[in-house]
């Protein structure tokens, strides 16, 4: 009998991907009904109402990944008098076209979030519509949500307004072109060089999210650092797992969006209506973090203090680099993950330990998760003065359900990205490699080879007491579909 073709990387993870995604509970394909409900929708949203504000003269664009398509932000800057900055971030009006309790809603209500794969992305709602009739791409007048906001010379927040608007993206940016010309080791990227101004406006938007990191940072947010690969495929052939790091062009949309997120908030409680806020509490397993950093030689307090853990990593960070990323994710997995919860007005909130903010919101991707077109409901009602679209307990279901599902995603995508890295070594069982131990459970002890970025697990010869050494190892064996990378010790690195 003659063997079956080998399917193509491509199709093996993505079937895998598709996999995985029903055993975690979620959705993979669109239903019917959904693609009926699309299929009737014919154009862009056009404004609605007398007070939407035609802002499409502005110098708006997006950053994002190189491959990115749906672009849920638009932002822009402008200098005031005495230092202080106005920064305008315009978001993807998703409900004008995916209405509560419509089948498109519904598929997205099940899922929550787009889950990226690295072999393919199962969007949560569907490519008409977030990478075209609900993207800010370029070019296009699209409706948006917007959060006006002032800052002082120092990065304080001044004032804040929301309301509707039509806007334009004048250029489609990637990070990081952006952050090369932004650190001079690159050239002005030629969609900024061909719009008069964005090269000036894109330097104002930098120095005031500097600021604003640095502000946060001040306060106990913390920088933390995790080795985050993106797939380099050779049409359908994996070839690598390139390490993507942070730069100063994420740091522009990561401080703009953590700004708007809390204007948001405070926005929706000003005008005494219930939210989904995003928190991550205080850490469960502070005493364990403590006990790490007793180890790399730091000291921290009994009880949780985010300042003094932010002091420590950044000391740790220039003491070793090589090592920081493995340190960040003990610390990650340390403090616990972040949840959805319910915020009513006179609630106390838990606020986000890792930011360093009392007041956060997902409002700014909505057309990647849902969480963030339940804000945009609520915020919409509150600029009308209209009924909630939800009331508490429904608020409080949907927090319980946004966590679980999100969760459900993050693991589908560790997953899928395991099954691409045992396929990326597969051929190469019986060499050895630089590694380092990263973390030891009750199941196993794990390490991390370099290059390329690859964690697996330790089968033999060594012992929990070790994490953070380096070592040698070699490759034992993978299992594709399963995301098994097996390796055992060769001696000291």
């Amino acid at each position: 009998m003659t063997p079956p073709v080998p399917l193509p990387d491509r199709l093996l993870l993505q079937r895998i991907a598709h996999r995985v995604m029903q055993e975690r509970g979620l959705e993979p394909d669109f239903p019917r009904p959904a693609l009926a409900e699309l299929g009737e929708i014919r154009g862009a949203a056009a404004p609605e109402g007398p007070d939407v504000r035609d802002l499409r003269s502005l110098l708006w664009c997006s950053i994002d990944n190189d491959d990115s398509r749906d672009l849920d932000q638009l932002t822009v800057a402008e200098a005031l008098s005495d230092g202080a900055v106005r920064a305008i971030v315009a978001i993807a009006d998703v409900d004008s076209l995916v209405r509560k309790q419509s089948a498109l809603d519904s598929h997205a209500r099940r899922n929550t979030t787009s889950v990226y794969t690295v072999a393919a992305t199962f969007p949560m709602l569907p490519e008409k519509l977030s990478t075209d009739l609900t993207s800010l791409g370029p070019g296009a007048d699209r409706m948006a949500m917007v959060v006006d906001m002032a800052f002082g010379r120092d990065g304080s927040l001044k004032m804040s307004e929301h309301y509707r608007a039509l806007v334009r993206n004048r250029a489609k940016l990637a990070y990081n072109a952006v952050a090369a010309w932004l650190d001079g080791a690159g050239p002005v990227p030629p969609d900024v060089a061909t719009v008069p101004g964005l090269d000036d406006n894109l330097r104002l938007q930098d120095a005031l999210a500097q600021k604003l990191k640095i502000r946060r940072q001040r306060k106990g947010a913390l920088d933390l650092e995790t080795i985050q690969a993106r797939p380099v495929f050779d049409g359908a052939t994996l070839k690598d797992l390139a390490p993507d790091k942070k730069n100063r062009a994420k740091e522009i949309i990561e401080d703009l969006m953590i700004a708007a997120n809390g204007a948001t908030a405070r926005f929706l409680a000003s005008r005494r209506r219930s939210s989904l806020r995003r928190v991550v509490r205080t850490p469960k397993h502070w005493d364990l973090i403590v006990e790490l950093a007793a180890q790399k030689g730091g000291s921290l307090p009994v009880e949780p203090d985010s300042k003094a853990l932010a002091d420590f990593l950044a000391a740790a960070k220039v003491a070793d680099p090589l090592r920081f990323p493995d340190l960040s994710l003990s610390v990650i997995k340390l403090m616990g993950a972040g949840e959805y919860v319910l915020e009513r007005p006179d609630g106390a909130s838990a606020g986000h330990f890792g930011l360093a903010v009392q007041d956060y919101t997902h409002s700014t991707a909505p057309n990647r998760r849902y969480p963030d077109v339940i804000t945009q409901r609520l915020l919409k009602a509150a600029i009308d003065g209209a009924p909630a679209p939800y009331g508490d307990g429904e608020l409080e279901t949907l927090a319980r359900h946004c966590t679980e599902a999100e969760d459900a995603a993050k693991k589908v995508e560790r997953q899928v990205a395991k099954s691409g890295a045992a396929l990326l070594l597969r051929s190469r069982v019986g060499e050895r490699f630089d590694a380092l131990v990263t973390g030891c459970n009750s199941q196993g002890v794990w390490v991390r080879i370099a290059q390329p970025p690859i964690e697996g697990k330790l089968v033999t010869g060594f012992d929990c007491s070790k994490v953070g050494n380096a070592l040698r190892v070699e490759l034992v064996g993978v299992d594709v579909e399963r995301g098994y990378i097996d390796f055992k010790s060769a001696g000291a690195s």
